[in-house]
C-alpha cells in the first residue's frame, strides 16, 4: 500500500477519543471519521481530531482499510462483525468480547474473510515489558499488582475484565507452559461487579503466578515480580524501572553473592506505540503481536477467573 490507510474510530469515550488524536497524527493515515451514538461528544473529538463526526457506522464513507473499535464490551460482536464481514483490519480493544462464544465467533470472523484483528492490550507496547521479557527465562513464580483509585470508566464490566486481564495475558506471553489450576477470591465494593479480586494460577510445570486488581484503591500500584533460577526481576509500570537481583561467583569462595542493579527503561507511549504496530500490520499483512485468538486466550483464562471467584462462595456480584 503506498496510499493513506483510510481508518476510522468506532466509539469516542475516553479512550477512543486517543485513538482518533493519534490517528489523526499519523503521516501515512486519513482519519474518515469518528463515530459516537453520543452526537455532541463525537462532535467534540471529530473537532480535536479534524475529520467528520456521525452517529452510526453505518454513515461512514467508504471504502475503509481499517477501524478502531472502542465500544462498550457488551456489544463488541454487534459491532465489529459487520466489519469483519467485509474483510476491513480491526483493532478492537480489550477484552475481546463478553464471552468465549461471542469472542470466538469475533476471530473467526476476522479468519473467515482474511482481516487483521488486534486485540487492545496496550500493555504489550509498554517498554518496561518489553524490557522484561528479553530477561525471563523459566519462571517459577510471578506477582502481579494492578491497584487503583475507582472512576466511573469501564463500569460495564467487572475488575477482572477491566484491569486484571492486562496482567493475566502478559502473564500467559511469559510462560511455556499451560494453566493448570485456578483459584479466585473477589467481591464488589462500589459497583454490582467485582472491584477487586485476587487469583491463583498454577501451571502444569510447577510455576505459580499470584494477580492481584483492584479499582478501589487509595494508592496507584502497577508492578509485577518475576522470581526464576537465574534471579528475581521486578517491574514497576508507573516508575518505568526494572530491578533485578541475580547470583554472582566470588572467587575463593563457596557461595556466590547477590548482585543488585536497576535498569531505567526509556518511557513510550504504549498507545501510540500499539496503534503504529497495528497500522504495521496493516500495511505488510504480519500477524499482530496479541491477535484474535491471543485476546481469546486471555479473556478465557478470565472467565475461569470470574467463575473460581462466584464458586468461591465469597463474593456478592450479580
Amino acid at each position: 500500500m503506498t496510499n493513506k490507510l483510510r481508518i476510522a474510530v468506532i466509539g469516542v469515550g475516553y479512550l477512543g477519543r486517543f485513538h482518533a488524536l493519534i490517528y489523526s497524527q499519523m503521516p501515512d493515515v486519513e482519519l474518515v471519521g469518528v463515530v459516537d451514538p453520543d452526537a455532541a461528544r463525537a462532535q467534540a473529538v471529530a473537532a480535536e481530531a479534524r475529520c467528520p463526526a456521525y452517529t452510526n457506522a453505518t454513515q461512514l464513507p467508504g471504502p475503509l482499510d481499517a477501524v478502531s473499535i472502542v465500544a462498550p464490551t457488551t456489544v463488541h460482536l454487534d459491532v465489529a462483525a459487520p466489519f469483519l464481514r467485509r474483510g476491513t483490519h480491526m483493532m478492537l480493544e480489550k477484552p475481546i468480547a463478553a464471552s468465549h462464544e461471542e469472542g470466538a465467533e469475533i476471530v473467526r470472523l476476522a479468519e473467515q474473510s482474511g482481516a487483521i484483528l488486534q486485540i487492545g492490550h496496550l500493555e504489550r507496547f509498554n517498554a518496561g515489558i518489553m524490557a522484561l521479557a528479553q530477561r525471563i527465562s523459566a519462571p517459577r513464580y510471578l506477582e502481579a499488582q494492578r491497584m487503583g483509585g475507582f472512576t466511573e470508566r469501564a463500569t460495564d464490566v467487572d475488575v477482572v475484565s477491566d484491569l486484571m486481564i492486562h496482567d493475566i495475558d502478559i502473564i500467559l506471553s511469559l510462560m511455556d507452559s499451560p494453566i493448570r489450576q485456578i483459584a479466585a477470591v473477589g467481591t464488589p465494593v462500589l459497583t454490582k461487579h467485582i472491584d477487586i479480586a485476587s487469583a491463583r494460577l498454577e501451571f502444569a510445570d510447577g510455576a505459580v503466578a499470584n494477580v492481584v486488581a483492584s479499582r478501589v484503591s487509595d494508592r496507584k500500584t502497577r508492578r509485577i515480580r518475576v522470581f526464576q533460577p537465574s534471579g528475581y526481576l521486578s517491574l514497576d509500570f508507573v516508575t518505568q524501572t526494572i530491578d533485578f537481583a541475580f547470583p554472582k561467583a566470588v572467587p575463593g569462595s563457596s557461595r556466590p553473592e547477590i548482585v543488585r542493579d536497576r535498569i531505567e527503561v526509556e518511557p513510550v507511549k504504549p498507545l501510540d506505540r500499539e496503534l503504529e504496530a497495528f497500522v504495521e500490520c496493516v500495511r505488510t499483512s504480519r500477524r499482530p503481536l496479541v491477535d484474535g485468538r491471543v485476546g481469546l486466550e486471555a479473556l478465557d483464562v478470565a472467565l475461569e477467573v470470574q467463575s473460581s471467584i462466584l464458586d468461591s462462595g465469597k463474593s456478592n456480584a450479580v
